[in-house]
């Protein structure tokens, strides 16, 4: 095997040329869970954690190696082991604000070319978490496409107005329905889960996303569960892992996840929300607040019926929470690296 079909590209291979000094291979990160990695190479898998030097330098947990992240390790005890010493910078990222309270950034996945967002039509459907997928894929430079699942389980009318909800939102993305029962969408699918490249699923729990892994493989080797009375497939992924297809097609598994936090997204936002962001340069004046002003082009587009109003309200929530938990994250920061200093400085008075 080569580290191409692994997904390298020739811009991860130049970054990865100057970083990886002598003594030191490329790997790819395929597993995490807890703090502990899986590796693989031309060779295979073998665990690996990082060094002390990597955490002594390593000042967020962005720093931090992820799924998916290309990194720089060295091999011990006949091949057997492996220590992380760098992480080759990502070409494409998932990222969210880490949940609860803290204030932090959460990595997820990287170096990722397509992500598939998946619904079901039975019991999940939701436009506005639709949208908070689709900010956190466009911040990370990932070209969407989303799945509805379950469709054997709606009437076509049913299915007709998600669709409609969803273009009614501005969202241009690609949609693929499916259903594991008939087979519907499961090849058209395929033709973008390709050699070398690298796919992930996002959605709540239960929507299907271990199902469409199984029919992706053609049998059934990740472990799926019972579905309960309402549809909702139980949860079965607990870690994120990245495994490959015997078409050569990668893809990342994840566990569902509950919280989807916005944290310092902007580029992400304008990308989601082009139509609003479009709207906005319209306007008579460069620093309108889309109120009471004259010439407020978003204003005419609500009141024509233009733009939907729950949409431009969606938008409004996700830069206001972006923009609070940005500044909230700066304050850390700073706290953060006087403290840092603090440390150094008393144990160099010590030594």
């Amino acid at each position: 095997m080569e580290l191409s079909e692994l997904g390298l590209d020739s811009q991860l291979a130049e970054q990865a040329s100057r970083l990886c000094k002598a003594g030191l291979r490329l790997a790819r990160v395929t597993a995490v869970d807890r703090g502990r990695y899986v590796v693989r190479d031309e060779r295979g898998e073998v665990p690996a954690e990082t060094t002390g030097k990597f955490l002594y330098h390593a000042e967020t947990s962005v720093d931090m190696p992820c799924v998916g992240d290309w990194v720089c390790v060295q091999y011990h005890d006949a091949d057997t082991f492996a220590s992380i010493h760098d992480v080759v910078p990502r070409r494409s990222f998932l990222r969210r604000k880490s949940p609860g309270k803290n204030i932090d950034f959460q990595m997820i996945a990287a170096n990722i070319d397509t992500a598939f967002l998946v619904q079901s039509c039975h019991f999940d459907f939701n436009v506005r978490r639709l949208e908070r997928y689709l900010v956190m894929v466009n911040e990370g430079h990932i070209a969407p496409v989303l799945l509805l699942t379950k469709t054997d389980l709606v009437s076509a009318d049913e299915l007709a107005r998600m669709v409609a909800s969803i273009r009614a939102a501005g969202i241009t993305a690609r949609i693929i329905t499916l259903s594991s029962e008939t087979g519907e969408g499961v090849d058209e699918v395929k033709t973008l889960v390709v050699p070398g490249k690298t796919c992930c699923l996002l959605g709540s729990s239960g929507v299907g996303k271990t199902t469409l892994i199984n029919l992706l493989l053609g049998k059934g080797e990740l472990e799926t569960r019972s579905v309960s009375v309402t549809g909702e497939g139980r949860h079965t992924t607990t870690r994120r892992h990245l495994f490959m297809l015997d078409n050569g097609g990668l893809m990342i598994d994840m566990p569902g996840m509950r919280e989807l936090g916005i944290l310092s997204a902007d580029e992400g936002l304008d990308d989601s929300f082009a139509d609003i962001t479009a709207l906005a340069g319209q306007c008579r004046f460069a620093d309108c607040s889309h109120n009471n002003e004259p010439g407020c082009a978003i204003r005419k587009a609500i009141d024509s019926g233009e733009l939907n109003p729950a949409h431009y309200q969606s938008y409004l929530k996700l830069k206001a929470e972006s923009g609070f938990n940005e500044m909230s994250y700066v304050d850390k920061r700073k706290k953060d690296k006087a403290f840092g200093k603090m440390v150094k400085s008393v144990l160099k008075q010590k030594r």
